[in-house]
């Protein structure tokens, strides 16, 4: 498993500004559903490749199951409330390199996703809403 290039994670003291800007969060819909999914299959990870249709949804997996390389950007290490350990978000390269401008929050919506993703018969699926980083958050990421 390749260790890529780990993208960081929002961090606020105080209620002060950010002090480091994240690319990757979790809406609290997806907490709760990856709470459920934990305790049923163990450890998670999420991959999101620059497919289509599906290929191009957050996919759900057990940590590990999905094979990841130099191919592979590490976008975070989400932390999930009630859940021991991270949650690993890795996004295909050339995916990233279109996304790179924007913020991701990791969502749930009603609906079948990708039949190999653990959420899939839930009846929800995972997806990604984006906004465009200010200035001001580009410039801390160094992009």
């Amino acid at each position: 498993m390749s260790t890529g290039a780990e993208h960081g994670t929002e961090h606020r003291t105080e209620g002060h500004a950010e002090l480091r800007t994240g690319r990757i969060a979790l809406s609290p819909a997806a907490e709760e559903l990856l709470r459920r999914l934990r305790e049923a299959h163990g450890p998670l990870m999420f991959h999101q490749s620059g497919g289509c249709c599906d290929g191009s949804s957050p996919m759900c997996y057990p940590a590990g199951e999905f094979r990841t390389g130099a191919a592979d950007v590490l976008l975070g290490r989400l932390s999930v409330p009630g859940v021991a350990e991270p949650v690993d978000f890795w996004m295909a390269a050339d995916q990233f390199a279109r996304w790179r401008h924007t913020h991701l929050t990791v969502d749930v919506v009603p609906g079948r996703g990708g039949g190999f993703s653990l959420e899939a018969p839930e009846g929800v699926r995972f997806l990604i809403r984006s906004r465009l980083f200010s200035e001001e958050e580009r410039a801390r990421l160094g992009d």
